[in-house]
């Protein structure tokens, strides 16, 4: 089974031309990650993220094999789902889903389910394939959406996908994907941002669950980042860097309702 792109023509270009013309302004970073096991990216339509999700990918190798865990949108399907696709087509090609690896993360992982409700609509993996695919053309992927998880139940995920990756026999990257705080005027939602990075930066998970909530930031992919931040520091990863933070109104002109976008490296 084939899952047909959902925000092509929308969040990204469908014309191949268009899209690789992007792609080649996007892939530019002046920092190399070379031991990178995660990364968070914003998953946003590209005319307002994407060069900061492509300084991001860009800032280290992409490995074959890449865990790929955003948010579940919509609300469909469990809270641990994966897609059960044998590949993701986008307007590049088709992305084959790393089958020998999901096999094992559902068999180890109680919880995680094959559902393909959770991603048939959903844009916050689909959004970072064209990117990784340019940096990787032999990549395969792992889908994974969350919905509604405690921070106790992002740990221990994080946990246990570590331990599957420590026995698979090939490189596995981690990414995040999420957005920074919606809708709120440009200084206020940069002081809130500024919270929640912080906390990345200090690589304190348990931290950013805390300010999140706390402080009502509207981080859709917090959950997602959570994970990945306790998986890749099962792997061996201590340091959190900020790659480059922008925001929505940057791009439009209307600082009274922005979107914030974060890019950091796990390594």
């Amino acid at each position: 089974m084939i899952r047909p792109p959902a925000v092509a023509g929308s969040f990204y270009p469908e014309n191949v031309d268009e899209l690789n013309s992007q792609l080649d302004s996007f892939l530019i970073s002046q920092k190399q990650y070379p031991k990178a096991k995660g990364m968070i990216v914003p998953h946003a339509g590209y005319v307002y993220s994407g060069a900061v999700a492509g300084e991001v990918i860009s800032s280290t190798k992409i490995p074959r094999d890449v865990i790929l865990i955003g948010p579940n949108h919509h609300g469909l399907g469990p809270d641990m789902s994966v897609s059960g696709a044998d590949s993701w087509s986008i307007p590049l090609g088709h992305v084959p889903v790393e089958q020998s690896l999901r096999h094992r993360l559902i068999n180890e992982i109680p919880h995680l389910r094959i559902d393909d409700q959770a991603h048939k609509h959903e844009h916050s993996l689909e959004i970072m394939l064209p990117l990784l695919l340019r940096s990787q053309p032999d990549l395969h992927i792992v889908p994974i959406a969350l919905g509604h998880l405690s921070l106790a139940e992002c740990l221990e995920l994080g946990s246990a996908i570590a331990r599957i990756i420590k026995n698979h026999d090939k490189e596995v990257l981690l990414l995040a994907s999420t957005d920074m705080n919606h809708f709120s005027e440009a200084t206020t939602s940069q002081k809130l941002d500024s919270l929640a990075i912080d906390a990345m930066i200090e690589y304190d998970p348990q931290r950013l669950y805390r300010v999140v909530r706390e402080n009502q930031i509207s981080m859709c992919g917090v959950l997602p980042t959570i994970t990945v931040m306790q998986a890749a520091s099962d792997l061996g990863a201590s340091h959190c860097g900020l790659i480059r933070y922008a925001h929505s109104g940057q791009v439009n002109g209307d600082n009274s309702r922005v979107v914030g976008y974060a890019g950091l490296v796990l390594e």
